[in-house]
């Protein structure tokens, strides 16, 4: 890889890996909170929260996809 599409590539995994935390501690924020009107959880949800969620189910299909890029770039392009 050249030098330009290395640094965006570091520059890409830079905003994902902040976002990736940014959202995990909203989501530990939001969960914190006790509210009197919110409704019980299906047990379902409660069993896995993770892999009900939606929002990190779609970080972990990016970040999947992003490393599957990363590696095609890396083992088609001729050093």
């Amino acid at each position: 890889m050249d030098k330009f599409t290395m640094a965006l590539a570091i520059l890409a995994f830079m905003i994902v890996a902040g976002g990736l935390l940014y959202t995990l501690s909203v989501g530990r924020l939001v969960g914190a909170r006790k509210s009197e009107i919110d409704t019980p959880i299906n047990e379902k949800i409660q069993k896995h929260p993770y892999l009900r969620n939606p929002v990190f189910l779609t970080w972990i299909f990016f970040l999947g996809f992003l490393l599957l890029f990363i590696i095609y770039l890396a083992f088609t392009r001729s050093w």
